[in-house]
């Protein structure tokens, strides 16, 4: 009599658990983001929230006292030069993306497109050259090329022309911001062609568009957000800097940045520079969202 062979083991046993492919993308992501989350924390959010509670500090005999009074706020809001200082930094800003997007476009629509790769990576080495150098001897070198006997104007005399008085001027101001800027926004605005599909181009040439009809209508859209954050970086980087209004522009009229080293000076009054700082963050987070809203906004309607 034969005997019953044993049953095989049944091959649908449950299968070892097995984090998920979202966890394992959550964790990796957490591990990984963390670090500039803390640093982030650590080195912007902890001193900005530092500076908005010094706003409501007073200063009693040349004092720091840590209190509660809306003082500085009203007085800083109330304060005609404060009025002033912020009106003309801003639209200097806006005038200086202006220049700088404007400007930077034909280099970087050359550098995309009508050089070849060799001249183009030798160009971008180039743009980023300055960024080697300190921002302030930039500025110093400026100065230098526009001052009354200088390089400029020494070269405009045999020729009956000039002199140029550029420096302590609004525009020395705006041509230390474009030294700071204008590379910058020419490198960002290249590699936002670069990127644009050849195929749409062509496909424009082949429909019979133009040059400068193309670029209008199939290359300028197509790069929108490139370019609208390259003129963002321009404002922002013009807005908050220091050196250029005080050493070309002659801090007449005052800058934000400006004001707030006068305030410190005058008394030692940190709060009511606090708040000048304050509204100057409030009005680059303000101003971003809006470019970032138009960069991005028509995309998301299309979607």
């Amino acid at each position: 009599m034969s005997e019953t062979a044993p049953a095989p083991a049944s091959s649908t046993a449950p299968p070892a658990t097995v984090p998920s492919r979202r966890a394992t993308g959550a964790r990796f992501a957490l591990f990984w983001g963390a670090p500039p989350a803390l640093w982030q924390a650590a080195f912007f959010l902890v001193p900005l929230g530092f500076l908005v509670a010094m706003t409501f500090w007073s200063v009693k005999n040349f004092r720091l006292t840590p209190d509660s009074t809306l003082a500085n706020w009203v007085f800083i809001l109330n304060a005609s030069f404060f009025r002033n200082a912020y009106v003309y930094t801003f639209w200097l800003s806006v005038f200086t993306a202006l220049i700088a997007s404007v400007a930077a476009f034909p280099a970087a629509y050359t550098l995309a497109y009508k050089v070849s790769p060799a001249a183009r990576r030798f160009m971008i080495f180039m743009l980023v050259v300055p960024f080697f150098t300190s921002y302030p001897v930039r500025i110093y070198s400026t100065q230098i090329f526009f001052s009354p006997q200088g390089i400029i104007n020494s070269a405009l005399a045999p020729l009956g022309l000039g002199p140029l008085h550029v420096l302590n001027t609004p525009t020395g101001t705006v041509v230390g911001y474009l030294v700071l800027t204008l590379p910058l926004v020419v490198l960002l605005q290249t590699f936002a062609l670069a990127n644009v599909p050849r195929t749409l181009i062509e496909a424009a040439h082949n429909l019979g568009c133009g040059r400068f009809r193309t670029i209008a209508t199939v290359i300028i859209p197509s790069a929108r957000i490139g370019l609208i954050v390259a003129g963002t970086f321009a404002f922002v980087l013009a807005f908050g800097d220091y050196v250029a209004p005080t050493y070309l522009g002659g801090s007449k009229p005052p800058t934000l940045s400006i004001l707030i080293a006068d305030q410190v000076k005058s008394g030692n009054n940190w709060p009511r520079a606090s708040v000048v700082a304050v509204m100057m963050i409030v009005t680059l987070m303000v101003v971003m969202l809006v470019m970032i809203g138009l960069a991005y906004g028509r995309r998301k309607g299309r979607a």
